[in-house]
């Protein structure tokens, strides 16, 4: 049990209750016994005391001979109480004289001296007080053994008795009640923690029942129910549980069928657009190799149907693509990819070389997904060439699994590279030992299971903060008065799901000297990635846009 566990605080409260309980009742009966037992024994011993004192003293003269007062302590000291007793008196010539039977236990010196002088004061006789002596007792240890101490002088003239009496025998019998008493208390806490126990299992074992079907239900098993027995407050909050989960399976249920109702018309709708455009599109190629021929007041209005033509495609393109990754049925087909070639075919395909600066050593070869790769690339690349400044920087390296990704410092080194020399396109030509340093790293890094990072870096005013957490969602642009532009708004979406197909991430930065960073992060071989997705499914269509659209975000 876990120090802040429930059922731990119950069973400590339960027992700390119990303790108290049984020390308090313990202690109680304790009190109790002992004074009833000293008592009882006080009172029989000073009765016989008193009784004895004066029957053996009542034939004794008031100056009595030693001999004669050594017999009255023996006669004394012959009751059933078994004291030891010690008699002081004067004889006939003024004499002291002094008669005891245990010279070793009970002496004039063993008779505490406020006990002498309580038996010796003379008290006034009154009405309320008939006698000037009384009997006077006290307890006291003598060598570790309890004694009552009793003494009285016998009215009229006469001897003074002490009496000593063990209390050894009483000391016993209250200490095995003392031992009685705590084993009882023992019990009791251990009884009560028992029942603590108990007590805490009968409570808590609906409640992890509760714990554990709402786990589940936190995990997607939406059928989950609790069994419902009795008619407390336990029981009315499983049937609560019961009603909710019920509730939130329903909702759920119509909340997906609204999901896939949607994704089918986006689906069914694309498909459907497709054979129109594809006619269209044809058109407007025809209309575009024409435009020369065309009267100059139509050109405008054929380069703006061709333009739009091309959009309203790449936008067709870009949902059937977002609804197969909605759909779980985008697949990889990995190949062996050289990044660095991947990377300038990207950027050559595009017309891009005089924008873009290269920072890539041949030999990366990772296992991804080219056409996936590409579209990211693409995306990137043509977002930082419309929203940032010039020049474009990527930049390509691996990195160890252990390291870690995305915070500013390293994106901001990332991006702080020195500059190709003007003029050489969009590669930069390692010599051979730092090509063969750079293959060899990375097929350490793909061996261990290191990272892929292709950094797009730009030198743009960057991207305002309050946009930087929505720059991958779908159809979000960062100015609201700038409704129709070029992009859809859903590249970037679209090179993130490419990214997380392959186990990797895309992270946007701003960089402290200026510009924005965007840091893609893949695994150097995404082989386990896409095994996993084969076991989780079976069919798929592995087909998709060819990746040549760049969207706008900012």
């Amino acid at each position: 049990m876990r120090w802040t566990s429930l059922r731990l605080r119950l069973v400590v409260v339960f027992a700390l209750v119990a303790l108290t309980a049984a020390v308090s009742a313990s202690g109680i009966a304790y009190w109790l016994n002992r004074n009833t037992v000293l008592d009882r024994t006080q009172n029989a011993v000073l009765n016989d005391f008193r009784k004895s004192l004066e029957d053996s003293t009542r034939s004794l003269p008031v100056r009595p001979r030693c001999n004669e007062l050594q017999d009255a302590a023996r006669q004394i000291a012959s009751g059933p109480q078994n004291y030891a007793v010690l008699l002081t008196g004067v004889d006939r010539a003024g004499k002291d004289c002094v008669a005891t039977t245990n010279k070793d236990l009970l002496t004039p010196q063993r008779v505490p001296e406020s006990l002498r002088r309580a038996v010796n004061e003379v008290r006034p006789v009154s009405e309320s007080n008939r006698y000037p002596h009384h009997l006077y007792w006290q307890r006291r240890e003598v060598g570790g053994v309890p004694y009552l101490v009793a003494g009285a002088k016998v009215i009229g003239g006469g001897p003074t008795g002490y009496i000593m009496k063990s209390l050894a025998a009483e000391r016993q019998d209250l200490n095995s009640l003392a031992w009685s008493l705590g084993i009882a208390t023992a019990l009791a806490l251990v009884g009560s923690a028992l029942l603590a126990q108990a007590a805490a299992t009968t409570v808590l074992r609906p409640v992890q029942r509760l714990g554990h079907a709402a786990r589940q239900l936190g995990e997607g098993r939406l059928d989950t129910r609790l069994r419902v027995s009795g008619t407390d407050e336990l029981a009315d909050l499983s049937r609560t549980f019961n009603r909710t989960a019920e509730r939130l399976e329903h909702r759920v249920d119509e909340l997906s069928a609204r999901e896939a109702a949607s994704r089918r018309f986006v689906a069914d709708m694309s498909h459907e657009l497709r054979t129109p455009l594809t006619a269209i599109t044809a058109v407007t190629e025809v209309l575009e190799e024409e435009a020369d021929s065309l009267d100059p007041m139509i050109a405008p209005a054929v380069q703006l149907v061709v333009s739009e033509t091309r959009r309203l495609n790449d936008l067709v393109e870009n949902l059937m693509e977002v609804t197969r990754f909605d759909a779980g049925t985008a697949r990889l087909v990995l190949d062996d990819v050289d990044v660095a070639d991947q990377v300038t075919a990207c950027i050559d395909a595009r017309a891009w070389l005089d924008a873009v600066e290269l920072d890539a050593d041949r030999g990366i070869v990772a296992r991804l997904d080219p056409r996936r790769l590409d579209v990211i690339l693409a995306n990137l690349i043509g977002n930082a060439l419309k929203h940032g400044g010039s020049p474009v920087r990527v930049s390509v390296h691996t990195e160890e699994a252990h390291r870690g990704g995305g915070d500013a410092a390293d994106e901001a080194a990332g991006g702080a590279l020195a500059p190709a020399a003007p003029g050489s396109g969009a590669e930069r030509e390692p010599g051979a030992d730092g090509a063969e340093a750079s293959a060899t790293a990375a097929g350490t890094a793909r061996k261990a299971g290191g990272q892929l990072v292709i950094r797009v870096r730009d030198h743009g005013p960057g991207i305002p903060e309050e946009v930087l957490p929505h720059v991958f969602d779908r159809f979000y642009k960062a100015s609201a008065s700038r409704p129709r532009s070029e992009g859809s708004g859903l590249g970037l979406s679209i090179a993130l799901e490419n990214a997380h197909i392959h186990g990797g991430e895309i992270t946007a930065a701003n960089l402290p000297e200026g510009g924005a960073v965007f840091t893609l992060r893949l695994p150097m071989d995404a082989s386990p990635v896409a095994d996993g997705d084969r076991d989780g499914h079976t069919d798929g269509d592995t087909a998709g846009p060819a990746g040549e659209r760049t969207e706008g975000k900012r």
